[in-house]
């Protein structure tokens, strides 16, 4: 898998905006004061939240994953 940490920023904003937008839908919402990234997956619109990480799966699918879920399942391939 490809995966880029959204830090909440607005440069990460732009690089997870550019590196989705095209192939599927996002978009930056603000929802009680909390800026969080929604992003059309395969199963609907998801809700990333800053420091989740946006995931691009096997097939080219898009979808956001806890930090410690991550941590947890995936390793750094250099």
């Amino acid at each position: 898998i490809d995966a880029i940490q959204w830090t909440g920023t607005p440069e990460s904003s732009a690089e997870i905006y550019n590196w989705v937008s095209p192939h599927t839908g996002i978009s930056l919402h603000n929802f009680d004061h909390d800026k969080s990234i929604i992003i059309e997956t395969l199963e609907g619109e998801h809700r990333a939240s800053i420091n989740d990480w946006i995931i691009r799966g096997v097939k080219g699918e898009f979808y956001p994953c806890k930090p410690d879920i991550f941590e947890a399942t995936y390793e750094k391939v250099e």
